[in-house]
């Protein structure tokens, strides 16, 4: 375990958040569970008008600070560009406001930075919306240029992220996310990320649960961080739940190349209607999915 006594932290978990509070007393939670603890916790409103602050200002850990943007961007990528402005740490983690961490999750990352790494990224359990988790990537993944990540299984050095120009709005990276943009631009300057092929993080995507800005649920959050807390082997008791039966495994195996299928006609469609969808498309797409009322 790693002391935090020093005047500046080795590591700054940026977490960018609007107007779900009820989700963050266990995201934040699972940062403050982490084994190793030399970090801040940089909470960083995109225009938030509920009652976030208050909850953030609850928590009396003197590594958890608040911040709140003065007006709604829509993405993260104004929220993850503020706490890089303020982050005093030399390496930046993010965590999703709605995704937990398992408590190895900053110990494993950081080690692979110290063993010379500039980006890492691990696994995340993938809880499904139909209650069949999966593990994505895959211990074996690989970077192909353009993927998708996930910024709560990503760990980079700071000023790496700096120097290539921070976060962009969806409006600016053409097809590329956000997150894979950051991600090709970090790589273009450093090489390949370094994949571990451990799990270390639970990713509760919003963008396939509908509504959930509008209702604000918390109780899968709730019941996955009472799950690791009561393991005794997290990762190894997670894992258990992403390996499936012979009988899951081929359903699972239908269902993908039912989706694979699903994908080459969508791309058909897309090549006989015109030019590919864009970041932005998608970033509207799953706001009005997701339940946020569209700014400005």
């Amino acid at each position: 375990m790693t002391s935090h006594a020093h005047a500046l932290p080795r590591v700054t978990v940026v977490m960018a958040t609007y107007n779900w509070a009820t989700v963050l007393p266990y995201s934040i939670g699972s940062v403050l569970d982490q084994t190793f603890t030399d970090f801040e916790l940089l909470v960083v409103g995109d225009g938030c008008t509920d009652e976030s602050e208050a909850v953030v200002g609850a928590i009396t850990d003197e590594r958890v600070r608040w911040h709140n943007l003065p007006a709604n961007a829509g993405h993260q990528s104004a929220a993850n560009n503020e706490g890089l402005r303020q982050a005093r740490a030399p390496i930046s983690a993010y965590i999703g406001h709605d995704d937990v961490w398992l408590p190895h999750h900053l110990e494993t990352l950081v080690a692979a930075l110290d063993e010379g790494s500039e980006v890492v990224l691990s696994n995340a359990l993938l809880p499904g919306v139909d209650g069949v988790p999966r593990l994505g990537p895959t211990p074996d993944a690989s970077w192909t240029p353009g993927a998708w990540v996930r910024p709560t299984t990503m760990m980079h050095r700071t000023t790496l992220a700096q120097t290539v120009g921070g976060w962009r709005m969806p409006h600016e990276t053409g097809a590329l996310d956000p997150e894979a943009d950051l991600l090709q631009r970090m790589v273009s300057v450093v090489g390949a990320p370094t994949w571990l092929p451990r799990l270390t993080a639970v990713k509760l995507s919003a963008a396939k649960r509908e509504n959930v800005y509008r209702d604000r649920p918390f109780h899968e959050q709730a019941a996955w961080l009472e799950r690791i807390r009561g393991a005794d082997d997290a990762e190894a008791d997670l894992l258990a739940l992403a390996e499936p039966s012979e009988r899951e495994r081929v359903r699972r195996s239908r269902s993908r190349a039912r989706r694979l299928l699903r994908v080459v006609r969508r791309r058909v469609r897309r090549a006989r209607r015109g030019p590919e969808r864009t970041a932005e498309d998608r970033w509207r797409d799953n706001r009005r999915f997701k339940g946020v009322e569209e700014s400005g």
